[in-house]
């Protein structure tokens, strides 16, 4: 008979799994602490949790809800397909932290898991100076276009100033995405975020564990002098013009195109684009997972 602590870690884990199965992802051991949904519980903890076979099973050194064991071949296939799609990400990432005034860049979505599938987009948030936010946003859809050339699907769909860093929206999803972003450019930036945001414990207790960096990824910690001199002639007059001009009217085409996006929002230091509405489908699907396989202590 489990104990009431045994009872909500195993509970823990069961949600921690079928959030990920949402997703056709399994997960390693080690994994499963990392996201391990609401409770603090050891290492070694979770380890007895996974081992109880009525729940959860294990192929290779991966877990998955019973009955789910397919998609640990899905993740070994999508692992590839990110294999291939690495060089590609990291080396735009590189060139849009090169626009001036971009003081971050981090992957983010499915491929920051390498849980890609062909013909995703390569998503990336952006970090800016106050001020210049969609300017930066202009140049990054400029790089993206670049890229639709040699077949590569950019998405630089979420950009924020430097006065944004501390998010609004709490939610085990946005705690899933920050906890999952890969920082390809500005890590002081990035530490200053996850900082701002450390309320994402109160979901993902286990979160403030560093994403490890990908082999071959070296952050760029020095402001190329391109970046410095491109900085000095946005601070002309037309370039305040452009930005007031740029952000009116892209906020009134973005707020009537994505009307029906509540996830969407759009100001001075904002651009969130999600038309595909995916963090309520996410949520959606947990919620049918755990009434479709209920536990029962």
């Amino acid at each position: 008979m489990l104990d009431v602590s045994s009872e909500n870690l195993l509970r823990s884990v069961f949600h921690t799994l079928a959030y990920a199965d949402v997703f056709d992802y399994p997960l390693t051991a080690h994994e499963v602490y990392r996201y391990l949904a609401s409770v603090n519980a050891s290492f070694e903890d979770v380890n007895q949790a996974l081992a109880d076979e009525g729940f959860f099973s294990k192929v290779e050194n991966y877990y998955t809800l019973r009955g789910r064991e397919e998609i640990v071949g899905i993740r070994k296939r999508r692992a590839e397909v990110g294999n291939r799609l690495w060089p590609k990400a990291v080396r735009y990432g590189r060139l849009i932290a090169s626009l001036p005034f971009v003081r971050m860049v981090a992957l983010t979505g499915s491929l920051a898991m390498k849980n890609a599938d062909e013909g995703n987009d390569i998503d990336y948030m952006i970090v800016t100076a106050p001020n210049h936010l969609w300017t930066c946003r202009a140049l990054a859809l400029l790089v993206a276009r670049l890229a639709k050339l040699e077949g590569v699907n950019l998405c630089p769909n979420y950009l924020i100033t430097t006065n944004g860093l501390a998010l609004n929206e709490r939610s085990l999803y946005v705690a899933h995405e920050l906890a999952q972003m890969i920082p390809l450019s500005g890590m002081e930036i990035y530490d200053e975020m996850r900082r701002l945001n450390n309320w994402m414990v109160d979901y993902l207790p286990n979160s403030l564990i560093v994403s490890e960096i990908p082999e071959g990824v070296n952050l760029v910690q020095k402001r190329p002098l391109i970046q410095r001199v491109l900085e000095i002639l946005f601070q002309l007059p037309f370039a305040n013009w452009f930005e007031n001009w740029e952000m009116k009217r892209k906020i009134v085409r973005l707020t009537h195109e994505q009307s029906l996006s509540f996830e969407s929002f759009f100001s001075a230091d904002v651009c969130k684009g999600h038309i595909d509405r995916h963090k309520h489908k996410t949520e959606l699907a947990i919620q049918e997972k755990l009434k479709q396989i209920p536990l029962e202590f």
